[in-house]
């Protein structure tokens, strides 16, 4: 590609032109992986799911539940990851991806691994369906694969149920294929320090990096739990924060469309006593 001439625009337009540049080569790249995978499988591209587990928040139980919710809501053919410092306790049909090695200093931990998910280096290939460990699949999860074949989907963040008109991704579901984003954790990894001191959650990071490239899944499909399925929000008292439960037990389910749920926040599944999700999560 030929080099912009700085000379010619404003701080702002040549930053922008270089951003354009960038993502052009991050789609060729894309392209060319692509056409390598389709000739290794020309029976179709293979299907995954992956998940992240990092450090405590999450037990191993949490990891081999999401394998149950999966393996009894799907038809299409699938291969499970997970990426995690500590295997004790998974499945051992789930297939264990080691952490990416990162400087300590660059205090890495939780969610702010997930940017490692993109990266065209993950023994991965194929298309990847990445879900959060807390949540709960409700029905058929075929539709998440076929939805816009090839194209990077991603989930309108559930901020949607208080402002109808907010666009920003929520990262607890999301497709793509194998180097699709690369540009996510190649800009992510030459300084994390300074991109987790400027963001709160790897979700803004993403959106930051390609707003404007997914194709939304339907809202109806993934809802919240707490904020669109419920209609008591309240906490009751005494909880503190990563432990509050909610004030009372609600016997709802989700609306027919809907097949996973998300817990965002409090409550964790374990700690949610409403009987769809004591039924399901499991």
């Amino acid at each position: 590609m030929a080099k912009i001439d700085k000379s010619k625009y404003t701080k702002e337009e040549y930053r922008q032109l270089r951003e354009q540049k960038r993502l052009r080569k991050q789609q060729h790249a894309y392209e060319k992986n692509r056409a390598e995978v389709l000739k290794k499988y020309p029976d179709g591209v293979p299907n995954n799911i992956l998940c992240l587990k990092h450090g405590q928040k999450y037990s191993s139980d949490y990891v081999n539940k999401l394998y149950n919710m999966v393996s009894r809501n799907i038809t299409v053919p699938f291969t499970m990851h997970c990426i995690t410092e500590d295997p004790d306790g998974i499945d051992p049909n789930i297939n264990i991806i080691p952490l990416p090695k990162i400087p300590k200093d660059q205090n890495v931990n939780g969610w702010w691994y997930k940017p490692y998910i993109y990266s065209n280096d993950i023994p991965i290939e194929g298309t990847i369906l990445y879900l959060d460990l807390d949540l709960v699949i409700c029905s058929n999860i075929d539709k998440l694969f076929d939805f816009y074949p090839g194209k990077y989907c991603a989930l309108r963040d559930f901020t949607r149920s208080m402002r109808p008109n907010w666009q920003k991704y929520n990262s607890s579901v999301i497709r793509f294929q194998k180097g699709q984003l690369d540009i996510v954790w190649t800009d992510f990894i030459k300084n994390p320090k300074a991109v987790i001191r400027k963001h709160f959650g790897d979700q803004d990071w993403l959106w930051e990096k390609t707003n404007g490239m997914a194709q939304y899944f339907p809202d109806p499909w993934i809802r919240s739990w707490k904020w669109e399925i419920r209609k008591d929000k309240r906490w009751k008292p005494g909880g503190t924060k990563g432990n509050r439960v909610l004030n009372t037990i609600e016997d709802v389910k989700p609306p027919e469309h809907c097949c996973i749920v998300a817990f965002h926040g409090d409550p964790n599944p374990h700690n949610c006593l409403d009987p769809y999700i004591v039924d399901n999560w499991k």
